[in-house]
């Protein structure tokens, strides 16, 4: 990846790394490659998602938790509000409503 990358994080996703007075807490291209990381995986969810929900489970909220859960671990390559980001992005890509996650305090 180099200075000249196109990819513009929307802001929900840049408020992650972004103090309360709006300055990055990350360098740039560490933000777009986290954000590539994370819009990937949500993409990638949404047939599993899917698949979930129509072999059995109850809520589109209980799948989409479930799959929160799993990437909130420890030990995931993704961090908690990293989780959270990628469960409502997925919520979105599916035309989901949104679960309840809890928020995730600023780095």
């Amino acid at each position: 990846m180099d200075e000249t990358s196109q990819i513009q994080p929307p802001p929900s996703f840049v408020e992650i790394y972004a103090s309360r007075s709006g300055k990055l807490l990350i360098g740039k291209l560490e933000l777009v490659a986290r954000y590539e990381l994370c819009e990937d995986l949500a993409t990638h969810l949404t047939e599993q998602a899917s698949m979930l929900y129509h072999s059995g489970n109850e809520s589109e909220e209980g799948v989409l938790s479930g799959i929160h859960a799993g990437l909130a671990t420890e030990g995931s390559v993704v961090q908690p509000n990293e989780a959270r980001w990628i469960t409502l992005r997925l919520a979105e890509l599916l035309n989901w409503r949104s679960p309840k996650l809890p928020e995730i305090a600023a780095s």
